[in-house]
This record gives C-alpha cells, structure tokens and sequence, in this order.
C-alpha cells in the first residue's frame, strides 16, 4: 500500500502542470537531475516491466502466426534476444550496489552480502516491489486518481490471510503473472524454437522469475506463509469472502463483490481517452484465441476468418452452460436438489456426447479441448474488463448480473491457481522452517515469539 500511495503520486507528478514547467524552462542537464529525483525511477522501472511485455507478446505472435517458423538460425537469435532481460533484471541492477559496497569494505565483502542478500531472495522482494510501482504509476498515467492509503503501522511479524493478499495483489500482480504464464505456456506449445529444452529455458528463464516472483512473494514473506493449516484456514476464508451475500454497506474484507465495485473505482472517474486506452489494453486477450484456434486439429489447417468467426460459437455456448447451471440452482438447489442434480447431469452428458461425435467425424483431437481454454478463458477475462469500463450502459440491464457471477468465477479461478503451488510448498516437509529461518535471524528464530506465532489458533 505504501508503494502504491508513492507510485501513484509519482504518476500524478507526471501529468501535473508543474512537470511540463519544468521540462519547457530547464536546460537538458538540470532536467535529467529532476527526472532522477522525481518521476524518474517509476518510469524506467514501467518501461523495463513494458519491455518484457513486449518481448513474450511479440514471441508469441511470431510463433502462432508462423513467422518464427520461416526465420533462419531462429536458436541463436532467441537465446541472443533473452541476455539483455538476465542482465536487465539481475546482474546489472544490482551493479551500483556491488560498486558501492566496493569502495566502502572492499570487493569480497561486497560480493558475500551480494550472495547473501540472493540467498534471503531479495530479488523475489525487488520483482515484486517493481509490480507494484509499474501497476499503480500506469493506472495513474491512464486514469488519474491517486488517494491517501492509510497503511498502519501493524505488527511486521503477524501471518496475513489468503483473501487479504488476494485484496491487495490480484489486479496488480497476479492477474498478470497468470496471463505471462499462459503467453509462456502456449508459446512453449506451438513454437518450433521452445521444442529444445535448453533453447526455451535460456529464452524465457527470466520471464518465468518473474512470474514466479508475482505470484509468490506475498506468501514467501508472509510469516506461517507455508503453515499446512493456516493455509487451510485461509482458503476456508477466501471461499466465505468471495461468496459473501452482504448488503450495499458491507466492507471490502468482508463482501468479494463490494470489493470488485471498489477495484472499478478508476474508471469512474477518469475521461473519454482514458476508456478508450483501457478498451484497447483489454483487446489483447482476444489475440489468444484468434491465434490458437488455427493451431487447432479440428480446423485441418484451414487459415480462414470464418475459423475464427466460428470459434465465437465456443464462447456463446459456454456462457449459455453457465446461465443454465445458475438458473437450475437459484430455482431448484434450495427445495427440490433432485432437479438441480438432474440439470447438472443433462448438461454433462450433452457435453460428453458432443465431444465424442466431434472426435469421431472430426479432426478433433482430445488435447484441443487444453488448447481451447488457453484460447477461451483470457477471451472471457477480456470481456468482463470491457464491460468494466462500459458499466454505466450496461448497470441497468440484465447482462450486468451475468457479468459479475462471471467476474466472481474468474476471481475464484485465479485464487485457486495462485493458492494452488502454496498448498503445495505448505504440505511439503521443511518450506516452514525454512521459511523461518530466512525471513527472522536465528535468536528470534529460536525464541518463544515466533514459536506462539506459529502455534497460533484459528482466528474467528
């Protein structure tokens, strides 16, 4: 919170009156000392998170598009085009550090704290911290609206719960390491260069540190993040948080809806261009599915737009399984549960026998329905930020209500995705107490307070 309060600021600074003074009225050198010790940190920490965005987005168009295909030596040109992220996102941020270090206790002392400070895995800390400032100082640039965050000055050793990082992270970090991971994922599927083992991890190895990094730092640093019952407890919350049925005047960490309204509240306020931008931020997740559905075997190589346009039928026909599930349970889960059983096997036995006849007088293949939800799902998530920004038209109308039981099931598919690898560190023997032992120093690792931290009972 306290990074998103000075990064937003920061963005503020960027369209205020009193920056484009300056940059008009100051000579070259005296502007670069104010671009340093103002809004310069936050821009060049934005263009280095754009940079990787443009570097999987535009491997990922080569590879679906089958131009990557066509270009010779395609090894020596992608291993080459990944150096500059190892040196960008590791060693040669870190030089200033080792240099200063140098000169004040010499070269070995600063290299050991550089090696220690791995092994407490600052760089986890720093990606993550970068996140942050690039998600608030962009939202600001686009839509204005930097706010006081009253912060507090809690206990600093206290376990925080799955929903409340969930809270704080989701829009900023793990949406978007969830969507760089499924870039990751379909490139490795459908490139001719990631079919070397060695050539896709030396291309990509530092994206995948940066997901990583996005969706697990919170629940790294987070004391009992690794505890196998505190994380049960923590999904038994999240579970009751996201299906809370309060009143308009709920709070935000206790309803998941009156959250959601709160997460909108940027683009409310912000103008014509800021909702055009964000409208064309969101087309992005359509390229998944425009790209895959021609790698798909059900379309024997057909490259025609007709593909695509048929495709949408996907979309359509599984928003209309939803809407059936819903109205079966609103109408008959609470009396008469027979029915709502009944609904729910129809609905999959129809789905079944459609997969079997497309298998059987098709090219379909059983590995095209993975294909299809790396291709549908961001289509889907599109869809509700569109409808985001244009929910003044569409508040009134009965779509809005589909779209926010959508939202709720995208949000309850993204908490088990990141709470996923954390249940599975968590019930794996030894990530506690190694978890301990970096984030406090020995004494107070041995010592009664962290003992009672970590014994501590269920919170009601």
């Amino acid at each position: 919170m306290f990074e998103a309060k000075v990064a937003s600021g920061s963005g503020e600074q960027v369209l205020s009156r009193d920056v484009y003074r300056l940059g008009h009225r100051l000579d070259f050198f005296r502007m670069l000392s104010v671009f340093y010790s103002t809004v310069g940190f936050y821009f060049n920490t934005m263009l280095v998170v754009l940079t990787v965005y443009s570097f999987l987005w535009g491997r990922l168009f080569l590879a679906l598009s089958g131009v990557e295909n066509g270009t010779s030596n395609n090894k020596a040109v992608g291993v080459m085009l990944n150096q500059q992220f190892i040196i960008q996102l590791g060693l040669f941020t870190a030089l200033p550090m080792i240099v200063e270090n140098s000169l004040e206790q010499g070269f070995l002392t600063a290299v050991w704290d550089f090696l220690t400070m791995q092994l407490q895995l600052a760089s986890v800390f720093y990606t993550f911290s970068m996140g942050t400032r690039t998600h608030f100082f962009g939202r600001t640039i686009l839509h204005g609206g930097a706010k006081y965050r009253a912060t507090g000055r809690g206990f600093v050793v206290q376990h925080k719960s799955f929903a409340e990082n969930y809270r704080l992270y989701s829009r900023s970090h793990f949406v978007k390491a969830i969507e760089l991971g499924i870039i990751l994922v379909v490139y490795a599927a459908h490139s001719d260069v990631a079919r070397g083992t060695f050539v896709y991890i030396a291309m990509t190895i530092s994206s995948w540190f940066l997901v990583v990094s996005w969706m697990l730092a919170p629940f790294i640093f987070n004391p009992s993040g690794f505890d196998w019952l505190k994380t049960v407890y923590d999904f038994d919350d999240f579970m009751n948080w996201l299906w809370y049925s309060g009143g308009v005047f709920t709070k935000a960490e206790l309803s998941w809806e009156t959250w959601w309204y709160e997460e909108q509240d940027h683009l409310r306020t912000t103008g014509l261009w800021g909702k055009l931008l964000e409208i064309i931020l969101d087309l992005r997740f359509f390229f998944f599915q425009y790209g895959v559905v021609y790698q798909l075997g059900i379309t024997g190589g057909n490259k025609s737009i007709a593909v695509y346009l048929l495709s949408w039928i996907y979309m359509v026909v599984a928003v209309g399984i939803y809407i059936t599930i819903a109205w079966a349970q609103n109408k008959y889960a609470a009396k008469e549960h027979i029915y709502y059983r009944l609904v729910q096997l129809s609905v999959i036995m129809v789905m079944v026998l459609f997969i079997v006849l497309l298998m059987e007088f098709t090219k379909f293949k059983f590995l095209d329905i993975v294909s299809s939800l790396l291709a549908f799902i961001p289509t889907g998530w599109g869809i509700i930020l569109i409808a985001q920004v244009l929910r003044p038209f569409l508040q009134t109308t009965v779509v809005w209500d589909t779209v926010v039981s959508l939202a709720r099931l995208y949000d309850l598919l993204f908490g088990v995705t990141v709470l996923a690898p954390v249940a599975l560190l968590s019930w794996l023997p030894g990530f506690q107490s190694m978890q301990t032992r970096i984030l406090f120093n020995e004494a107070f690792s041995r010592g009664l307070q962290i003992s009672r931290i970590l014994t501590g009972k269920k919170s009601n």
